[in-house]
């Protein structure tokens, strides 16, 4: 019989920031489960329910009890599991699947050595026999094998085993206990429902027995709610528990209605998507209302005023033609007939953390950036690298020389990096870490800096990560580039390289951030002067570091462009040949795309790799083309070819002196027929 199989796990109030995560991958785990077991469909991918308390999954056409089947377990290798070699004339003669032991031709009983302590414990482990074995070949070895007919089982008898190793297999980083057993999961867990169709599933998961019942809303909930039939779940939640248990589902709905409470007030609203996301997991039936707080809090500079009111409140601000109005609207877990204690509660909660805000800024506006240094020394950057005041003179010293090769003012360049990590030990970026750079570019603009200077101190952030937005200007760019080149060269010189996954001082996207600089603003600089210029300060390394960098970014580059839609050959046309300007790299692979578009094109690029291949032969035989002599040439063939290159270099390297690759890879066209030849 086949029916909507239900789950549900009623807990106390899970982690915000991992529900979704939490809800898919218990999905995964128990489809994976019953699909293996034959309960269910390996395309039946069922669906996932998450609210605050709770974690559920629905899997429709779920079999009562398994049909019958044929287990096959693999063992060992033929080679393996033998002892000896006696038999090696049987064993190539017994076809795929057979059983091992059988007679010859004559009748005799062919000789088949003696297990192997493997095969041994693989046939024990299996309860058969030697004579019960057959052998397989999965196309690159042969193997014991072991087919065993299965009665099939109720889901009974599987369930509940199946839910607890797919709770251990959750990305939960801390377990809990509760109570005086030993269950543990990621909060206590008070309910169980083991539903198929409208029968429970006996079973017991983390100490509780099945039922139907669980409970819905804390407040506008009925009670005790039963869910007489799987397929009714999400509806008599909705219905009597007052809960949306569909994530996605609930989420659509606070998305709409912030539109729509922002569109009411003829704002804008500043959309997060992982705010979203968060607010989704803290409610299980949201209302949108609007508040608003005291004007005067607008004098703090808006990302301050942004910040504290999502991250510490989970509020939506609004915007007014871009700028930050005193409404914002809140997501709340009750809907009532007159919200106004709602309102009022949460204005009442937000005015001190903005308050607090307005403190931080006025009190760090007495200190000017200049005046904070001293503070620097006594903070440690890396305990082989110095303090982050020594780190501001290596800034100081590399900002300066990289605005000389743009051509940028120099003066402002340094200057914008001696100031640049001086908001590192003011009030407002102690309590937001986020905004380092953003209140050091306020903070200058009060102290009476040059704008280009203030503009600078927050742009040396950025890119901050993928999709962010590049620096403006060459003074600033000279400090964003500096900033990474410095970090890369001091990590470089320590050892301090990412290996796998592990990168935490983020060099992978220091990397990729000078990658996209260079080429996103096309500056004429080259790449290994600049990282030559940045280790030179650095601690003695035993190794090459500067070599060490210069690869590390060049598989930066790789990954940036395929991300920008080149094709693997595409790529390695142009990084193959390690040019250290980064900044000719899409007129490259542009000409590369138009010179493929050419008749002559597949034939040239064919012929190209014989020629490489002789002339590396060639080299490896002692010859060198470097050497070679016209006078020699006979063949009119190789007259005619080396009359057509005559002509053709110098016009080729005239384009590619002058930046045209698309033209220097067309001239080399007309060499298609004297290379055919």
């Amino acid at each position: 019989m086949r029916e909507t199989l239900l789950i549900e796990l009623l807990t106390e109030e899970l982690p915000p920031k991992s529900l979704a995560k939490l809800g898919l991958a218990f999905r995964e785990q128990m489809q994976k489960s019953l699909a293996d077991a034959g309960f269910i469909d390996s395309a039946n991918l069922g669906k996932w329910f998450a609210t605050p308390r709770r974690l559920a999954v629905q899997f429709a056409d779920c079999l009562a009890t398994q049909a019958d089947r044929t287990i096959e377990k693999k063992g060992p290798s033929v080679a393996s599991g033998l002892v000896s070699s006696v038999g090696a004339g049987v064993e190539s003669r017994l076809s795929t699947a057979e059983p091992l032991h059988r007679r010859d031709a004559v009748h005799h009983e062919t000789p088949v050595p003696p297990p192997s302590k493997a095969l041994e414990g693989f046939m024990r482990s299996a309860g058969v026999t030697f004579d019960q074995l057959e052998r397989a070949t999965d196309g690159k070895a042969e193997y014991f094998l072991v087919r065993q007919h299965k009665s099939g089982e109720p889901l009974a008898a599987h369930l509940s085993s199946m839910i607890e190793a797919a709770l251990k297999k959750l990305p939960i980083a801390k377990f809990m206990r509760w109570g005086d057993g030993d269950a543990q999961f990621v909060r206590p867990v008070h309910g169980l429902i083991l539903l198929h169709g409208a029968n429970v599933v006996a079973g017991k998961v983390l100490g509780l027995e099945s039922r139907k019942v669980t409970r819905g809303h804390r407040f506008m909930s009925a009670g005790e709610i039963t869910i007489a039939h799987a397929d009714h779940y999400a509806e008599t939640l909705a219905q009597s528990g007052k809960v949306i248990a569909d994530f996605a589902a609930r989420r659509a709905t606070i998305v709409k209605e912030l539109n729509a409470a922002a569109a009411k007030l003829n704002l804008q609203l500043l959309h997060d998507e992982a705010l979203v996301d968060e607010v989704t997991a803290l409610v299980e039936h949201p209302s949108v209302y609007a508040a608003q707080f005291d004007a005067e809090f607008l004098a703090v500079p808006q990302e301050c005023l942004i910040l504290t009111m999502k991250a510490n409140q989970k509020y939506f601000p609004l915007l007014d033609q871009g700028k930050l109005s005193n409404r914002f609207l809140i997501v709340s877990n009750m809907a009532v007939a007159d919200p106004a204690n709602i309102i009022s509660g949460n204005e009442r909660v937000v005015r001190p953390r903005l308050a607090d805000a307005k403190f931080f800024f006025e009190t760090d506006k007495k200190t000017t950036l200049l005046n904070r240094l001293e503070k620097l020394n006594h903070i440690v950057y890396h305990n082989k690298l110095g303090s982050q005041r020594k780190r501001v003179n290596d800034l100081v010293t590399l900002s300066g020389k990289i605005a000389a090769m743009l051509g940028a003012d120099v003066v402002q360049a340094e200057r914008a990096a001696l100031l640049a990590k001086a908001d590192l030990v003011t009030e407002m970026v102690g309590e937001f870490p986020e905004l380092q750079g953003i209140m050091g570019r306020y903070y200058a603009l009060a102290d009476g800096e040059d704008t280009v200077v203030a503009d600078a101190i927050e742009a040396h952030y950025h890119p901050r990560g993928a999709g962010d937005t590049l620096p403006v200007g060459n003074v600033a760019c000279a400090v964003a580039l500096a900033e990474r080149l410095d970090l890369l060269a001091g990590m470089f010189r320590i050892g301090q390289i990412p290996t796998g996954d592990k990168d935490p001082f983020a060099l992978r996207r220091a990397a990729l951030g000078v990658v996209r600089i260079l080429i996103g603003h096309r500056l004429p600089l080259d790449l290994k002067d600049l990282i030559n210029q940045a280790t030179r300060p650095q601690p003695a390394r035993t190794g090459d570091a500067e070599t060490d960098i210069l690869a590390f970014v060049f598989d930066r580059l790789r990954t940036y462009l395929r991300d920008s839609g080149f094709s693997p050959s595409e790529t390695e046309a142009v990084v193959s040949l390690k040019s250290y300007r980064m900044d000719q790299v899409f007129e490259q692979l542009s000409a590369i795309r138009a010179f493929m578009q050419l008749p002559e094109a597949e034939a040239l690029t064919s012929a190209n790799k014989r020629v490489a291949n002789i002339l590396r032969k060639a080299k490896e035989g002692g010859e060198s083309f470097a050497n070679s002599s016209a006078s020699l040439l006979c063949e009119s063939a190789e007259l005619a070819l080396h009359a057509a290159l005559s002509a053709a270099k110098p016009i080729a390297e005239a384009h590619f002196a002058a930046g045209d690759y698309s033209a220097y890879l067309k001239t080399f066209a007309v060499l298609k027929e004297p290379v055919d030849k």
